[in-house]
């Protein structure tokens, strides 16, 4: 039996698990959803999958995205 596991790391260290692989670059909320574009308002927690870490071992695959979290100046350009 062969496991994948996808877990986000945010700024600060903490790791969550989330049910997918991200794409890179993509703009999420606290729990890893993909946002949709044009924002709604700049005043939100969003966070950009700044890199992409997989570890292969024998029977798993665990994925961590690395995640920056994004400005209310950062976030015009979205809204």
């Amino acid at each position: 039996m062969y496991m994948t596991e996808f877990f986000i790391v945010f700024p600060e260290g903490d790791v969550q698990e989330i049910d997918r692989r991200l794409p890179f670059n993509a703009l999420v909320d606290m729990n890893g959803k993909v946002l949709g574009l044009p924002l709604p308002t700049n005043k939100m927690i969003v966070f950009r999958v700044n890199g992409i870490k997989t570890e292969e071992k024998k029977g798993s695959s665990i994925t961590y995205h690395i995640l920056e979290m994004l400005s209310a100046e950062e976030l015009l350009e979205y809204v």
